[in-house]
């Protein structure tokens, strides 16, 4: 080779260059790969810091040219290595026995909320001369005030620019970039990590997409329950649109066999004793007691039994009426027929009432039914605004949990749970995989996982299946 040729060798860099994207890679989306400099995480840092020096593939220090974007031999293509390894999935490759083990993160973007920049006015044309364009809205704590008590006593933080809408609605080679480059300014000791990733519902423009990686941050600096919680992950989340739920890669989490589900907002969207309290005019006071009872404000057992005392005189056959308005969630028959059809055990433990738990259980083909019991008069024809038995409270549910485990021999690491209140908290911490799906704020804090979406086989993608096997589970003998 001569010293010609040798000069223009550079080492290798491994693309995102597959059919699993659109477009070519993040390195030629972006002409040149700047790599993190400051540990901010920030997707600025990544496409606009300037390189100083690259290393050749000879091993020299030179200075850096800008890429231009056409190389040529004034103006070549020099790219400096970024420490991240991306791979396509190799579905044998695992780590020997003493490589730390993997993570997986699967995303979901946020398809039914897109953050955009707030409009100017300036920039929008109003549709006649006497109707005012959209105004920006300001946020919370911004607006001017003269009351005292709502001025505040700092500037909220500024919200992170959302981005989905400049590279895509959907999970963007620059957004898995951004991504890789986090958990890799989280290694403490720095180490280089190594990754591949599945599109699991599109491979044009994904939805869904589950990256595994190796190896996961020391323990002893992060742990996964605080890595879940990263503000660094959180400003991921809400610069791109997107949810991310962190497992470890191991058997048990795609070979579960018992789902653990909550009724009301869960497997249903209302909340039944609402709906009971239509009957006889106190919606509004029963409401309002559920609200701060699910979002953990009051306990969960006094609040029942308050809003219960306040449904004395309801018609006993007010569970009949109400099974034609009762709303089952999107994706819950096709969940729990997916499920039995790979050898599950499904469970129900309700914090409202027996007969439409049990008339629920039996339309989804649940094995495990277990909710409160209301009086009845002794004509049998009106409720007497009392419980009988054990109420279904966090403490219930999570001891029904491990029972129905035990019984049916199932470890708790093949379990499944979800819920959306915080009665369902202790729950969703028992179980091998907890996700608080559409729930209260409190419970997104605090969930191990958490899904806000409009169909529940969405949970199907965090156990690792793909949007072609999710419907090869519904396809009929």
């Amino acid at each position: 080779m001569s010293q010609n040729e040798k000069a223009t060798t550079r080492t290798g860099r491994p693309m995102l260059r597959s059919s699993s994207m659109n477009g070519g890679s993040y390195i030629l989306d972006h002409q040149q790969y700047r790599p993190h400099q400051n540990n901010s995480g920030a997707i600025d840092d990544i496409v606009e810091t300037n390189l100083d020096v690259y290393q050749t593939g000879e091993g020299s220090v030179e200075a850096a040219r800008t890429f231009r974007g056409i190389p040529s031999s004034q103006n070549s293509l020099r790219i400096r290595d970024s420490s991240i390894i991306h791979t396509m999935s190799h579905r044998s490759c695992q780590p020997g026995p003493d490589e730390p083990g993997k993570l997986v993160a699967t995303l979901f973007y946020n398809s039914r909320n897109p953050r955009h920049p707030h409009i100017h006015p300036d920039s929008t044309h109003a549709s006649s001369p006497d109707q005012l364009p959209p105004q920006p809205l300001l946020q919370v704590g911004l607006s001017p005030t003269i009351n005292m008590a709502n001025y505040p006593l700092e500037p909220p933080p500024p919200e992170p620019e959302p981005l989905d809408h400049l590279y895509g609605p959907y999970i963007s080679q620059i957004c898995l970039g951004h991504f890789l480059q986090i958990l890799n300014d989280l290694q403490n000791p720095y180490q280089r990590i190594t990754s591949s990733h599945r599109c699991l519902d599109s491979q044009v423009h994904p939805r869904v997409m589950e990256i595994t990686f190796s190896p996961p941050p020391n323990p002893d600096y992060i742990t996964l329950e605080e890595l879940r919680r990263h503000e660094t992950i959180w400003r991921f989340e809400r610069e791109w649109n997107v949810e991310v739920v962190l497992q470890k890669e191991e058997i048990w989490r795609k070979h579960k066999r018992l789902a653990v589900f909550d009724m009301d907002s869960t497997l249903i969207q209302q909340e039944v004793i609402d709906e009971i309290a239509r009957e006889i005019g106190v919606e509004k006071e029963v409401s309002v007691i559920t609200a701060r009872a699910m979002n953990g404000e009051l306990d969960f057992g006094s609040s029942l039994r308050e809003r219960v005392s306040l449904l004395k005189g309801v018609p006993s056959d007010v569970f009949e009426r109400l099974k034609p308005v009762i709303t089952v969630t999107p994706g819950a028959r096709e969940l729990c027929k997916s499920l039995k059809r790979l050898g599950y055990k499904i469970a129900v433990l309700s914090g409202g009432f027996t007969p439409l738990a049990q008339w629920l259980a039996t339309s989804l083909g649940i094995d495990y039914c277990y909710a409160n019991n209301l009086v009845i008069s002794a004509d049998g024809k009106s409720l007497t605004g009392e419980l009988t038995g054990s109420i279904v409270d966090k403490e219930r549910k999570a001891f029904l949990l491990e029972e129905i485990a035990r019984k049916e021999g199932i470890p708790l690491k093949q379990v499944l749970a979800a819920g959306d209140g915080a009665n369902d908290l202790l729950m969703l911490g028992r179980a091998g995989l907890g996700v608080a799906f559409n729930a209260k704020p409190i419970v997104q804090l605090e969930a191990p996982s958490r899904l806000n979406s409009e169909c529940l086989t969405d949970i199907l993608y965090i156990l690792g299946f793909t949007k072609e096997e999710q419907e090869a589970l519904l396809e009929d003998d």
